[in-house]
Formats: structure tokens, C-alpha cells, sequence
């Protein structure tokens, strides 16, 4: 294996505090709800509009979805919803439910995640499922597609993860019970000097036992986000659940993510198939930030591609914040800028219109905030199918007009996710938003919205595996040259492992 080298080096941010990684091994039977959800969401009771959505068939949703939209052909939809990924089987797409001046409501794709959240928010569909949607996802998307991989090497399974232990643990619980073996849970954390997870010569998982033994592993379960392409590679012998690839076409790129929207929505004109974001600028140098935010109104977000959990995020509203983003250190060359969705009186101006968010029922002080939708769906052997629900938040209300010397992220940043001085994560439970019979109701949406969720989330996801299908030649390598071609930013091209 070896680093895909960078036309230019460039040098590299600090790096952060190391965390050594353990293993623990995960018996069957050891499942227990307490430790893989949030006690709000064990004593919660589903939304029947929740419960509605989830026990829809695909034909039914293909029905109702091209009855509100005519000009969708019916069987292009069907054959996005039963569409085979070839590497990306599960994700989470997180939505904005927005609004033109004329009331137009939409369902607008923020990013899709290629190891997504949300088992630990979602209420249970039925009390006697205890194990919810992670049996679910190991049972019908994780056991299938490893059972149909051809020449698996020989040996144990692996949840490995960075992030989300409640999760991860989760998952490896979950494993464990519908195998009827030990799983590994391994911690996997970037700068880690000894980690207990590596890949042989052949691209095989290992994982080093408790007992100090490295063990190799037929299939894996992977919960690692932060750069997790710098230590596992693009594609590998063991099966993993999403391959990394996953990750670099549009999982965690937002830059290639927006490609392969584009090329799915050129594909699909005829169809009337169409995956809704953002007015989106990418290959974006730094010098080039102040024109594009002055193009959009002076009202933009810029992201750094390839952070997640609401890191490398930066709204601009004025000119304090625009100085502040110029001002700092960046670790990438490259940035994506997307048009912003706030009020309408400061939302940006865009080729499709001024958007702004729906947001939250007012509250007893008639304050409304912004908030979004995160929708995780899954490849079975029936179709695609929604997995998990859940929506978050922002910290402040929206305004009817800015602050000039306030920043705009308390008002608009709705991840829950808040990075620690060490390194490790916590998580701003008084945010989230359950899709149950208390919280439903404050985000205002029906069911059909739930369905655009959910079909919107299943295209973004169809989009990017197609994409990553084409950086992979018929022996099985990866194109590391159209992938240099697609994404030429020295700084991630210096830290990807083949």
C-alpha cells in the first residue's frame, strides 16, 4: 500500500492530541437498549406519521411521490429505488425544508454521510424490536452483502470506529447476536502511534485481540470520520460497510459529492428525477472566496470539503466573518461554496431563487429556529428502504434581521456534534428534535415531506455510488488519476491511502 502522492506537497496543520485506541470483544446475547440509545429516545413513542413512512412499500411510495410530482416517470423512480450499490449501501442525508416567497416548499439536500448517526435517536417501531434499526441494517444490508462478496478472506468480524461508541457498540452488539459469534470492537483513532487495527499487504483488515493477538477479519462494520482514506485504504480485501470509496466520490467529499449530483441530475432530465441543493461553487481556491460570497449577495456558507459533524462549516453574513475565514489557517487548498438558506429577508440570492428555512411551529415566545432533517436509508435485497429519522435544531432563533457584529452560525449551524480541547466528541442532546409524538410536531412537516426526504436522500446516495463505480477499472483498482482529475487538491491527494 501506499500514499496517492500530490502533484505538490503542501504542509499540513498540527496535528491533534493522540488517542490510543483498544479492543474489546462483543459475546453474543449483550445487547442492552440503555447503552446504545438516548434514554429520550427509549422512552419515546414513534409518530404514527413516522410509522407510516417506515411501513410504506416502495410501490406505494413510488405511487403517492409520482401522483404530487406528473412529471416523474414512475419506472425511473422504481429503478432508483431498487438500484444495487456496488459500495455505498448505507448513508444519511441531512435536508433543510425550505420555502420561496411564493410558498414553494422543497426538500434541499445538504450532504450526504457515508457513516452516518441516528439509531441511538430513533424510537423503536415496535417495543418487541428492541434492537431497532441496528439489527436491522446488519441483518438485511451488512449479513447480505457478505454473503454475496466472492473470495472473502478467511477469518473474524469488526466493528471499528473513531467516533459515536454508543453506535458503534451498537452495531457490534447487534453483529454479534445475528452471526451467533465474537465481534471485535476496535477504537481506530487517527495519529494513533499503535492502533489496533491495520491492513496487511493483500489489503486485509487485522485486529489486535485484547489478548495482544492480531487477528484477520472477513467483514467489517466502519464508523471511522475523521480522514479515515490517511489509514485505511480505497479498497480493500475485507469487506467493509461503506469502503472508503464510498467516502472520497461524495460520502465525506462534499466537492466530488456535488459532481456526482451534477451528473446524476444531467443524466436524469428526462426522467424528472431531481436531486435538490444548494446553488453550489466548488474547486474553489482561497484567494477566490470574497468574489463568489459578493456574487451570492454577500450571503454565503463556505465549507471545507472534507470535514464532517458540523466542523469546517462557515456561514457569512457580513464582512467580520468573511475577515475572520481569510484570516485563518486552513488545511485544504480547495473549498465548496453553496448559496445560504436563512431568512428571507438575508437569504442569498441564487439562479433558483431566494430559499429561506421553513423552520420550527413557533414557540411560546413566537421564535422560530432553523432545523434540519437527517434521513439514513439502507440497500436491501428488497430496495432501498429508511432506515432512521431524526432532526436538530439551531442554538438561536432566526431573526428577522441581521446583527452586523453578531455571527450568524448560532442562528444557522443545527449539528449537534461539539469537538472537545482533546480531541474527543460530545453531543448537544437539547437540540435534537425526535421523530415522536412530542417533537414531531414542532418541524411542521407531513408525510409527503418525509417521503421527499427519503427519496432525495435514496438519489444523492444512487448518485455518488454510480460515480464511484467509474473510479474503479474492471480489475478491480482504483483510478487514481480520474480521481486526481475529479478532486485536484495536493493537501487530500497527499493523505490517501491506496
Amino acid at each position: 500500500m501506499s500514499q496517492l502522492q500530490a502533484p505538490e506537497a503542501t504542509e499540513l496543520a498540527a496535528a491533534p492530541t493522540h488517542k490510543r485506541g483498544r479492543c474489546e470483544v462483543v459475546l453474543p446475547g449483550n445487547f442492552e437498549p440503555e447503552r446504545h440509545f438516548y434514554p429520550r429516545a427509549l422512552n419515546a413513542q414513534i409518530h404514527p406519521m413516522v410509522a407510516a413512512l417506515m411501513n410504506l412499500d416502495n410501490e406505494r411510495i413510488v405511487s403517492r411521490y409520482c401522483h404530487l410530482h406528473p412529471q416523474v416517470v414512475p419506472d425511473a423512480l422504481r429503478e432508483q429505488l431498487a438500484y444495487r450499490p456496488r459500495f455505498f449501501a448505507w448513508g444519511g442525508s441531512d435536508l433543510f425544508n425550505v420555502t420561496t416567497a411564493d410558498g414553494v416548499r422543497q426538500m434541499v439536500v445538504i450532504e450526504t454521510n457515508s457513516c452516518p448517526s441516528g439509531q441511538k435517536s430513533m424510537p423503536l417501531l415496535r417495543d418487541d424490536q428492541e434492537q431497532g434499526g441496528y439489527h436491522q441494517l446488519i441483518a438485511n444490508t451488512f449479513k447480505p452483502r457478505l454473503l454475496a462478496r466472492r473470495r472473502l478472506p478467511s477469518g473474524g468480524l469488526a466493528v471499528i470506529y473513531d467516533k459515536n461508541p454508543m453506535e458503534a457498540s451498537g452495531y457490534a452488539a447487534a453483529m454479534a447476536d445475528e452471526f451467533q459469534e465474537p465481534v471485535l470492537l476496535a477504537e481506530f483513532y487517527e495519529n494513533d502511534p499503535d492502533p489496533p487495527v491495520r491492513f496487511d499487504e493483500n489489503r486485509v483488515m487485522e485486529v489486535r485481540t485484547p489478548e495482544g493477538e492480531w487477528k484477520p477479519i472477513r467483514g467489517a462494520f466502519r464508523y471511522v470520520t475523521q480522514r479515515p482514506w490517511s489509514r485505511i485504504p480505497v479498497l480493500s480485501k475485507t469487506m467493509i460497510l461503506n469502503p472508503i470509496l464510498a467516502c472520497l466520490t461524495g460520502g465525506r467529499n462534499k466537492m466530488v459529492a456535488a459532481k456526482a449530483y451534477e451528473l446524476f441530475n444531467s443524466a436524469s432530465q428526462e426522467t424528472g428525477l431531481h436531486i435538490r441543493i444548494p446553488e453550489t461553487i466548488r474547486d474553489v481556491s482561497k484567494a477566490e472566496i470574497p468574489l463568489w460570497v459578493e456574487s451570492l449577495g454577500g450571503h454565503a456558507v463556505v465549507k471545507i470539503p472534507y470535514s464532517n459533524a458540523g466542523q469546517g462549516v462557515f456561514t457569512i453574513t457580513n464582512r467580520a466573518e468573511l475577515d475572520r475565514f481569510m484570516e485563518a489557517d486552513h488545511r485544504y487548498e480547495q473549498f465548496v461554496i453553496q448559496s445560504l438558506i436563512g431568512n428571507y429577508h438575508w437569504s442569498s440570492r441564487s439562479r433558483g431563487g431566494r430559499f429561506y428555512h421553513v423552520g420550527t411551529i413557533p414557540d411560546k415566545r413566537r421564535r422560530i429556529f432553523a432545523a434540519d432533517v437527517r434521513c439514513m436509508v439502507s440497500w436491501t435485497p428488497q430496495g432501498f428502504r429508511p432506515l432512521a429519522l431524526y432532526a436538530r435544531r439551531a442554538r438561536k432563533p432566526l431573526t428577522e434581521q441581521l446583527d452586523p457584529g453578531a455571527s450568524s452560525w448560532g442562528m444557522l449551524g443545527t449539528n449537534l456534534s461539539v469537538k472537545r480541547e482533546d480531541g474527543s466528541w460530545d453531543t448537544e442532546q437539547g437540540r435534537l428534535l425526535l421523530m415522536d409524538r412530542k417533537d414531531l410536531g414542532k418541524l411542521g412537516l407531513a408525510l409527503d415531506d418525509l417521503i421527499e426526504a427519503f427519496i432525495q436522500s435514496v438519489l444523492s446516495v444512487c448518485a455518488i455510488d454510480r460515480l464511484a463505480q467509474s473510479l474503479v477499472t474492471q480489475k478491480g483498482k482504483f483510478r487514481a488519476r480520474l480521481f486526481r482529475s475529479l478532486n485536484e487538491d495536493p493537501a487530500l491527494l497527499s493523505e490517501i491511502l491506496q
